[in-house]
């Protein structure tokens, strides 16, 4: 089992270890303000992670990825600006090419986004923070009707 990833509250500092939970959404212990949702996943805890109460983001990446590595700062800091909106999922594609094969994956980056478990639409490429607000946004303002997926 993956030691549960460490999240630094974006209101008060306080650092708070969080997992995965497929009802309500991570909150600071001190100050209860929502926190930053960021989390890895492998085959075997991906499916489980789609299983949340807010949008998923799955970003899938590979370590040796320049583009991957230019877009991560900017997924992050989006899932910080939705705090309590938005769950971030980072798949490795070079540690679970299974999944890389399930879904389709030609290219990274590929940010695919789930709601209610089933794919709402698909990114592939280094956007830029603001296109990717964009496209985001886009989406997270038509929940619940169906983009292309």
């Amino acid at each position: 089992m993956t030691e549960r990833p460490t999240i630094r509250c974006t209101n008060c500092g306080k650092l708070n270890r969080i997992g995965s939970s497929s009802s309500g959404v991570p909150r600071c212990a001190v100050c209860h303000h929502p926190l930053p949702w960021v989390i890895d996943a492998d085959r075997e805890t991906f499916d489980q992670e789609l299983q949340a109460s807010v949008p998923v983001l799955v970003d899938f990446w590979a370590p040796w990825c320049g583009p991957c590595r230019m877009v991560s700062p900017a997924l992050e800091r989006l899932a910080g600006e939705q705090a309590g909106k938005l769950k971030l999922v980072k798949v490795n594609t070079d540690e679970e090419e299974a999944l890389g094969s399930r879904f389709g994956i030609r290219g990274i980056p590929t940010m695919i986004l789930f709601e209610g478990g089933r794919e709402r639409d698909r990114v592939t490429g280094a956007l830029p923070l603001n296109d990717l607000r964009r496209w985001l946004e886009e989406r997270l303002t038509t929940q619940g009707t169906r983009s292309k997926g």
